[in-house]
């Protein structure tokens, strides 16, 4: 970075939360010509007419407006609509449990959002993740966020070098109470507001009532896939994910031990049930991953087959993996130890260390064999 601080302009993209503001506050705060941006990606307009949008974009303003920085709104309706949601709906049709999470990085807080900073004039976007850019040589590496309790580079595993050479994470080598504490003494207004929760266009809407109005739901079987035997109805397949033990309004029949969603079966609409956490049917070997990003590209990568780690769901510990590339693009991810309830359309995601090395799509199990059950671990 060359100049003075202020001769370097950053565009924030701006939630309403506190980890955003907190951000806008730092960069003003070293000097930085900073610019605030509320991206407002969905109209949530509740059944009662209330907006809780507008309620985050006021919450924007004031923070602007107390660190003295200029802000504005831009409406990316029509393409969160077009690249995130439609992408969304189109997987859970397939049977699938996608992240939208992490296509909306991709596409828009450093696709659409990061093209409009670039308009007005940025030489940097940053935003308030928990993760961090390095810059070694002409290489730019995305590190893990020090609060490993809030990392959040799971959901920017798609980013490429263009992104990540625009991107700054100014709270990502923050704990998580540090950046309550910065806000607290600066007097911020959303200091003490709460984390959003769920998936950011549903937000605390219930999700099934929300599905259903995009999708419709078609009852089933629920059947046990030990026995064949049907054990009761399920409202849809798209409401349920693999591993699942809740809602399932299975009594503890037989052992007495809870029930799982093992598989779901789209072409004969049946929900595969079975009893207990230990049961080979949750459990996997490996995966078929699509659409992998490598963020440094291919050349820069080991020799292959190589040696990492992965993880196959936010917040998972880290677990051994060997990679194999496959004649057809898709890469084989062999655990070191079976995993349970490997989720097709989740995103799969390597480190090496602190450094994340990118992820693609989870696209299908390979589940394992019952005499292997022994091995198997939560």
């Amino acid at each position: 970075m060359s100049g003075s601080n202020s001769e370097t302009r950053i565009v924030v993209g701006m939630s309403g939360g506190v980890d955003s503001s907190v951000t806008a506050l730092l960069l003003k705060q070293q000097g930085y010509d900073v610019i605030g941006i509320f991206m407002k990606n969905w109209d949530d307009t509740d059944e009662f007419g209330h907006c809780t949008a507008e309620d985050d974009a006021e919450d924007v303003r004031r923070v602007c407006e107390q660190i003295d920085i200029p802000y504005y709104t831009v409406n990316f309706e029509k393409e969160y609509y077009n690249k995130v949601f439609a992408y969304f709906l189109e997987e859970y049709k397939r049977g699938r449990t996608p992240n939208p999470d992490v296509m909306c990085n991709r596409e828009i807080k450093f696709g659409e959002f990061l093209n409009k900073a670039m308009e007005l004039g940025a030489d940097y976007v940053a935003t308030g993740h928990y993760a961090r850019v390095v810059q070694e040589d002409s290489m730019y590496k995305l590190l893990r966020g020090v609060d490993s309790n809030k990392d959040q580079t799971y959901f920017l595993n798609a980013l490429n070098q263009e992104q990540l050479s625009k991107a700054m994470f100014p709270i990502g080598h923050l704990p998580k109470p540090e950046v309550r504490r910065i806000a607290e003494k600066a007097g911020l207004y959303t200091a003490k507001k709460k984390d959003s929760t769920g998936v950011c266009f549903i937000g605390e809407r219930n999700f099934r009532e929300f599905l259903s109005q995009y999708l419709p739901a078609q009852s089933g079987d629920m059947v046990d896939i030990a026995t064949g035997e049907v054990k009761g109805r399920h409202d849809g397949l798209m409401y349920y994910t693999l591993g699942q033990r809740q809602g399932l309004g299975i009594g503890g029949s037989g052992s007495g031990e809870p029930w799982f969603v093992a598989e779901k079966d789209l072409e004969h609409n049946i929900l595969y049930v079975v009893q207990g956490d230990k049961h080979p049917s949750l459990y996997s070997t490996g995966l078929i991953a699509s659409g992998v990003n490598w963020i440094a590209g291919m050349d820069k990568l080991p020799d292959i087959p190589f040696k990492c780690t992965a993880k196959f769901r936010y917040r998972q510990q880290d677990q051994g993996v060997t990679l194999t590339p496959k004649e057809d693009g898709t890469i084989y991810v062999a655990f070191d130890q079976p995993q349970k309830a490997i989720t097709p359309g989740q995103a799969v995601v390597f480190y090496d260390g602190d450094e994340c090395l990118g992820g693609g799509t989870i696209e299908a199990p390979k589940k394992l064999s019952s005499s292997k059950l022994e091995t198997a671990e939560n």
